[in-house]
């Protein structure tokens, strides 16, 4: 019996893969295409991969770097962590990555610790001045109170001038003289007079309103701490603040009588003043 000759496939390549080489092709032309029309940002690349360097240090030393970068740092290979590191990580719009709740963490610290020391500074200037004014018997004549910003010395107006009048009396002038010292010796940055009224109308007197009459009450404490010390002008200010700012009530007579009052304040060197 004749062996049965097998039947010869087809010529030339299947249908499929004809189909498929076809779509290959065009798939390769798309994406060549795209690469030709695509451009890539080299400031924006650079500073991609100097965040990343930062965060992981990993791309100039290796694994030598391992622990100098933010992430091992923070301690965020330990899961529960990850979660709040990748979470506070943005991207600016200027395309460079980074942490803005790291960042607006530090300057909030940051702010923290000069208010400590400044709060710290002023109490220690408040400190010294109070043992002044203790020692010299002003406690009835001068207070003393302080902020991060400043030390402040309080002098009552009915100590320092006649009503309506911005000349300084006599009496005035020996409590003048020990604060004159006291700036002298503690001072070393800005100092700030303030002239404070209550807010009684003025009548048949010298300055029409009270603005006239607190800004002439401060210029003559500055004219008076000027002849008994050796201050520098540039660094005293003086300033009328009027009826505008009181400490106590108008409505009685006691409460005026704070109101009227002058304010000596020492800035302090930390102080942006």
């Amino acid at each position: 019996m004749a062996n049965r000759k097998p039947d010869e496939p087809p010529k030339g390549a299947p249908a499929w893969q004809t189909t498929f080489s076809d779509l290959m092709n065009l798939l390769l032309c798309f994406f060549v295409l795209l690469f030709s029309m695509s451009t890539i940002d080299e400031v924006k690349q650079e500073k991609v991969v100097a965040s990343f360097n930062q965060m992981f240090s990993v791309f100039d030393a290796g694994a030598t770097a391992i622990g100098d970068g933010m992430l091992i740092s923070n301690g965020v290979s330990q899961l529960n962590e990850l979660d709040e590191f990748i979470n506070s990580t943005g991207k600016q719009d200027d395309g460079e990555i980074v942490s803005e709740d790291v960042a607006s963490s530090a300057a909030a610290a940051a702010r923290e610790q000069l208010e400590e020391a400044q709060m710290e500074e002023s109490e220690s200037l408040a400190e010294k001045i109070q043992e002044a004014v203790d020692e010299n018997d002003m406690v009835d004549q001068v207070e003393v109170q302080f902020t991060a910003q400043y030390v402040q010395l309080t002098l009552k107006g009915s100590l320092l001038f006649d009503s309506g009048s911005t000349l300084l009396k006599e009496e005035a002038k020996p409590v003048l003289n020990q604060v004159g010292v006291i700036l002298e010796r503690y001072a070393e940055g800005t100092i700030e007079i303030e002239g404070h009224t209550d807010n009684v109308p003025m009548s048949g007197a010298k300055y029409s309103n009270n603005d006239e009459l607190s800004s002439g009450r401060a210029l003559s404490v500055f004219d008076y701490i000027l002849s008994i010390t050796n201050l520098n002008p540039a660094n005293i200010k003086h300033a009328g603040r009027g009826e505008y700012l009181p400490v106590a009530d108008n409505s009685t007579p006691e409460g005026r009588a704070k109101n009227r009052r002058v304010e000596i304040k020492i800035y302090n060197s930390l102080s942006s003043y």
